[in-house]
């Protein structure tokens, strides 16, 4: 049987995690397969231009405690053009690519989705920090999100307690607010802000006062990016969407500080997390997941199981297929925040 080339990309926004992924299917696929592989530059774009680099022994060597990828990344959507997905496949293809392991999130493997409809050999790998993506109980670089969060609200703890102040932290999570929940349980947040609890301001107000009239005389409010008031509109930085269709958010956590230093008189204070959140060393179960992950993709390439994903269900490895894994996002529920509530004000 002639050897595979296989292709990797790795889509959308960095994430801790990635790059065990990539070392993982590249070691297994060569010693267990005899695969060759291509690293596809800059997500689809690279599908796009044709843009790729070797991968073997070498190039995966020492990446595992490395943060971001070494395959470059980019939002990329081929069917913003008309006959996007025709190039794709046409470069499938023209690379010689038996096969193409897609890591992304829901963007990333709506594209792989609709190429595996058109008969191109895809699999896929869930990535997100959000941890939002449908029939995975968790996506890898979620846990190093948290972990970053949670030290930084127990730093700035010490400061909002020595000057008094209301301190509100604004972390990642366009959708969803599982990186807000976790890290918000975890640092011991006063209140937490999500998407999918919407929280009229005077009752953030109000909760904000009544901690302070039983004697505390600082909060912590930890609020999701992608968190919206009355008015149902997202904040953002500025006008314009990516290929995908995102605006870009940014500055929620601004106007929730201003609102409560206005209407409460507390002195209010924002920070902002931003790329911190996903940049620098994964934790040790992202490195784990991320391993497992690539692992179970080059199995699922070798028995050209075409169009699935890789799924983390309880403590095992499943495969799903693409379409259950996109479009409908995975928000946090009832259960979990209402667990986070026991501790508001």
């Amino acid at each position: 049987m002639a050897t595979k080339t296989v292709g990797i990309l790795t889509g959308g926004g960095d994430c801790p995690g990635l790059n065990a992924v990539i070392r993982a299917a590249v070691r297994k696929g060569i010693s267990h397969y005899d695969y060759r592989f291509r690293g596809i530059q800059k997500g689809w774009k690279g599908m796009m231009e044709c843009l790729w680099e070797p991968l073997g022994h070498e190039e995966v060597s020492g990446i595992l405690p490395k943060g971001g990828t070494i395959l470059g990344t980019s939002r990329t959507n081929p069917y913003k053009t008309d006959d996007g997905g025709e190039i794709v496949i046409e470069n499938i293809k023209r690379m010689k690519l038996d096969a193409l392991i897609a890591i992304g999130g829901d963007d990333t493997l709506s594209v792989a989705h609709r190429l595996a409809e058109g008969g191109a050999p895809v699999v896929g790998v869930p990535k997100t920090i959000d941890n939002d993506i449908s029939n995975t109980d968790f996506t890898f670089g979620f846990d190093t999100a948290v972990n970053i969060v949670t030290e930084a609200i127990d730093r700035i703890h010490t400061t909002a307690e020595s000057h008094n102040r209301v301190m509100v932290v604004e972390v990642m999570g366009r959708h969803s607010g599982w990186i807000a929940v976790h890290a918000g349980i975890a640092g011991g947040a006063d209140l937490i802000l999500i998407p999918e609890h919407k929280m009229a301001i005077e009752d953030i107000v109000n909760t904000i006062k009544m901690r302070h009239e039983r004697g505390k005389d600082f909060s912590i409010v930890v609020v999701a990016e992608g968190t919206t008031f009355d008015s149902s509109k997202h904040v953002v930085q500025e006008s314009g969407t990516d290929e995908f269709g995102h605006v870009k958010l940014g500055g929620v956590g601004q106007l929730v500080s201003d609102v409560i230093e206005k209407e409460t008189g507390f002195e209010t204070r924002v920070t902002v997390l931003g790329h911190l959140q996903r940049g620098g060393t994964p934790t040790a179960f992202d490195r784990v997941l991320g391993t497992r992950y690539g692992i179970a993709a080059v199995d699922l390439v070798q028995a050209e199981d075409w169009g699935k994903m890789v799924a983390l269900q309880g403590n095992e490895i499943k495969s799903i297929p693409l379409e259950q894994a996109i479009g409908d996002l995975k928000m946090v529920g009832d259960e979990l925040y209402d667990i986070a509530r026991v501790f508001f004000g």
